[in-house]
């Protein structure tokens, strides 16, 4: 279990984190047009998972557009930002937006990808709701870097994530 904040307030979630160097969880998660996909499918590809509690709030959005940005340049990474949101207001968000270099999926069909990345609220406001993380997995789906931001308020640290992506 680990402890994060919101606005200070402690928030426990279901476990931790994968450890780097570990092998990815598997996981199936719901596209915009309602079919799902598969960690498998990534094979191959550099992946970042931008995991958050709900594109409706200013940070978890923010999260999205600055890794749609930096993603148009990054060479054989796919971009994935994970929340429960389901898949019709993230396809409005995106579209209202104007991004394209990221893809948006919902765990909101059975939760299993929160509990796989230990990521579930398991109290507080934003319980069941995804703790704001970024994992990022090199082509076979090895754990290369991951932070769980302590106060979900705040923003990831992109550059941190982005660094480990020009050298894997």
């Amino acid at each position: 279990m680990a402890t994060v904040t919101l606005k200070g307030i402690p928030l426990n979630t279901i476990g931790t984190l994968p450890k780097p160097g570990s092998k990815s969880p598997g996981f199936s998660l719901t596209k915009g047009d309602l079919s799902n996909i598969q960690l498998d499918d990534y094979k191959g590809s550099k992946v970042v998972l931008n995991i958050f509690p709900s594109v409706d709030t200013g940070t978890c959005a923010q999260s999205v557009r600055q890794f749609n940005k930096e993603a148009a340049q990054l060479e054989n990474t796919k971009v994935l930002c994970v929340s429960k949101d389901l898949p019709f207001a993230q396809a409005r968000f995106c579209g209202a937006e104007g991004l394209e270099n990221v893809e948006m999926l919902s765990d909101f069909r059975d939760g299993n990808f929160g509990k796989a990345f230990g990521l579930e609220f398991v109290d507080g406001p934003l319980k069941s709701l995804h703790s704001r993380a970024v994992v990022v997995l090199d082509e076979e789906g090895k754990v290369v870097y991951t932070e769980q931001v302590a106060e979900t308020v705040e923003e990831p640290n992109y550059k941190a994530a982005l660094e480990v992506l020009m050298d894997a």
